[in-house]
């Protein structure tokens, strides 16, 4: 449609008139990047929006009133070498556009790889056992 929704109709013969049959996305969690970097969407929680550990809004303003689009800022600097990885549970992945897909490796040794490149901004197992690394630069 003209808001980007996907949607499907269905003709009712009886009514004669369209149907709507299904649509995507369902809700705004449902749309990739709808919180901006650093940030995760969760829909049981109001606003859906929050920031990462770690991080903060740039402008907590525009985050007060709904507007998501002004992203998330670290809330101190880069300390190569320093920082710590928190983990994130069931949520979806970031583009991967510039990420190091390695299938030969496990979780530990995605950690280690990470840890040791100040690029590195998260890393995660590709598959549910553990095995496989995708680094994020």
């Amino acid at each position: 449609n003209s808001v980007g929704k996907l949607e499907r109709f269905t003709w009712n013969p009886t009514q004669q008139e369209w149907s709507l049959f299904w649509s995507m996305p369902q809700e705004d969690c449902d749309v990739y990047g709808n919180c901006g970097p650093y940030a995760f969407c969760d829909m049981s929680k109001s606003p859906e929006c929050s920031c990462i550990k770690g991080f903060q809004p740039l402008n907590p303003q525009e985050w007060a009133l709904g507007d998501f689009t002004g992203r998330c800022r670290r809330k101190t600097g880069l300390n190569c070498g320093g920082d710590e990885f928190f983990r994130l549970m069931n949520i979806k992945l970031p583009d991967t556009t510039e990420a190091i897909v390695d299938k030969r490796i496990g979780l530990k040794e995605c950690d280690k790889k990470c840890k040791n490149d100040c690029n590195c901004t998260a890393y995660a197992s590709i598959l549910n056992d553990g095995t496989g690394c995708v680094i994020w630069i």
